[in-house]
């Protein structure tokens, strides 16, 4: 079956920022590759956060009302005179690094994980782009959201006909007629009746991780329920249950 990896969309040419890369450059990246974000990174490579554009919007939008930034060093009498307060420290609204604006901790995807992993780990967490990690948790490339919606622009008939030919065909071993496989704007249902509860487990398992399924419905029903057995005990004869030994 085709499962296409995060790393076969990845754009490898990442902008990246260190901690301590003062706002102001931050924000010129931003708009000189017109992207809405970027990772933060230690020397290491390893992603430390993610900048985007509504934490540098959050940093901008102080309210005209606070004290300016420099009304932290007024003597405390100057300030409860004029009536104002210090600005908590550590707030984006006074952050001037990296370090400061950054959204932490990252979140983050694997170049082996799936592009379907990748679009529910952008959805779930409402995140327009994520780092790419290799297997040492090093920094190796970008996706977007748009990388990931070209997967899912696959026709629904190529769906259904990989579904039926590399999944219950050739992985299950089931006549092409045994599951009504009903695909539509990529949404998999999935009918019909299989010999083993397991059995429909495996099968949407295998359906949810195809490249372009959007969501699977489960309408499968089985007729032996496998997965509430327990593992047959073993006693010094043997496997419990099984034909007693003969003399």
């Amino acid at each position: 079956m085709r499962h296409s990896r995060i790393g076969s969309l990845m754009v490898t040419d990442v902008v990246a920022v260190g901690p301590r890369t003062p706002f102001k450059k931050v924000a010129k990246l931003l708009a000189e590759h017109r992207i809405s974000g970027l990772p933060v990174v230690d020397d290491d490579e390893r992603v430390l956060g993610v900048i985007s554009e509504s934490d540098l919007l959050a940093r901008q939008a102080r309210n005209p009302a606070s004290p300016p930034h420099d009304a932290a060093a007024w003597p405390r009498w100057l300030r409860r005179l004029t009536g104002v307060r210090r600005p908590p420290a550590g707030t984006r609204e006074r952050a001037v690094t990296a370090e400061e604006l950054m959204s932490a901790p990252a979140i983050a995807v694997h170049a082996e994980d799936t592009i379907a992993e990748g679009a529910r780990t952008m959805a779930s967490h409402r995140v327009e782009r994520l780092p790419v990690l290799d297997e040492e948790d090093r920094l190796v490339g970008i996706v977007t959201r748009r990388d990931l919606l070209e997967v899912f622009l696959r026709p629904d008939a190529d769906i259904r006909r990989e579904i039926v030919d590399e999944v219950f065909v050739q992985a299950m071993w089931l006549a092409p007629d045994t599951v009504d496989v009903h695909v539509l704007d990529g949404v998999v249902t999935l009918r019909g009746r299989m010999e083993l509860r397991s059995d429909t487990e495996i099968a949407v398992r295998m359906v949810r991780q195809l490249d372009g399924v959007v969501m699977v419905v489960d309408e499968l029903v089985s007729r032996i329920d496998d997965t509430r057995r327990r593992p047959a005990e073993r006693t010094p004869q043997g496997t419990a249950g099984s034909w007693p030994a003969t003399s």
